[in-house]
């Protein structure tokens, strides 16, 4: 009985915590397939779509050890539950040359459109020197 009454205050201090828990409605994650790693400390920034069709950045982050960024366009946010066109915009060349690789692409862009409909979105890239590939992942 007392195992059970030490679970249920568990469970009621923890309560707010995770019902307070930022969800983010874009992630992304880069695997270098030529090292056959993630690829960390990338800088990858975020466009997003404006009516007079340029991009305005929206955000910036760094991909961490693990290679990703899970944390774009918090959902609490409701200007970030809007439908449109974004980008990511991966600096591949830095993320080479810091490892004395010769790279093709000084950069990657990725667009692609969001939908009210959808809470979360994965856009991942594999990379190598010299060439790059991109899918919607989950």
């Amino acid at each position: 009985m007392f195992l059970v009454k030490k679970i249920v205050a568990f469970l009621i201090i923890s309560a707010p915590l995770f019902l307070n828990a930022t969800q983010y409605q874009l992630s992304t994650h880069i695997l270098d397939i030529f090292s056959g790693k993630p690829a960390p400390k990338v800088k990858v920034e975020l466009y997003k779509m404006e009516k007079n069709q340029k991009w305005k950045k929206i955000g910036e982050e760094f991909t961490k050890d693990d290679g990703r960024i899970g944390d774009f366009l918090p959902y609490n946010k409701l200007e970030n539950r809007a439908s449109g066109i974004y980008k990511l915009k991966f600096y591949t060349k830095d993320y080479y040359t810091s490892r004395k690789v010769d790279t093709f692409y000084p950069f990657i862009e990725v667009s692609f459109e969001l939908s009210k409909n959808q809470k979360h979105y994965h856009v991942p890239i594999t990379l190598s020197p010299f060439g790059y590939s991109t899918y919607r992942g989950s």
